[in-house]
């Protein structure tokens, strides 16, 4: 999916040269830029997502807009569980652990009552999105 690349790159290169400000239809939407290894290549990959906080814990979504199969960074992110997150200006390593039952749905239907493009993307498709806990190192 090169435009999907494209796309991502010039997001994340709007979000690095503006202390995580970015404009468009993510304008106020809170996004991080979440860098996983690549299950397979070993290659650092950067994802943009919006993300939901709780205190110092941040969570995001495996959403894929509702398509039927989870995202690669969420393969990326299980395999290999140390990230890297940037959040504003602010960059830290952390640990992705995919939340369970009752935690996975609390905090999914939190971020779809934010925004509920969310509940869309889970009516989209048959799979459990998954929800992705970072906490900081």
């Amino acid at each position: 999916m090169p435009e999907m690349h494209d796309f991502n790159t010039q997001i994340i290169e709007e979000f690095r040269a503006n202390g995580g400000k970015i404009g468009g239809q993510f304008e106020g939407a809170p996004m991080l830029l979440l860098t996983t290894v690549g299950a397979k290549s070993g290659l650092t990959r950067v994802n943009p997502m919006m993300y939901l906080a709780e205190g110092e814990r941040l969570f995001v979504f495996a959403s894929k807009a509702g398509a039927p199969t989870n995202p690669d960074w969420f393969h990326n992110a299980v395999a290999n569980p140390i990230v890297a997150v940037e959040v504003g200006s602010d960059r830290f390593d952390a640990v992705a652990t995919v939340l369970e039952g009752g935690e996975r749905d609390r905090v999914y239907a939190e971020q779809a009552e934010r925004y509920p493009g969310f509940g869309e993307y889970q009516e989209a498709t048959d799979r459990v999105i998954p929800v992705v806990a970072l906490d900081r190192r």
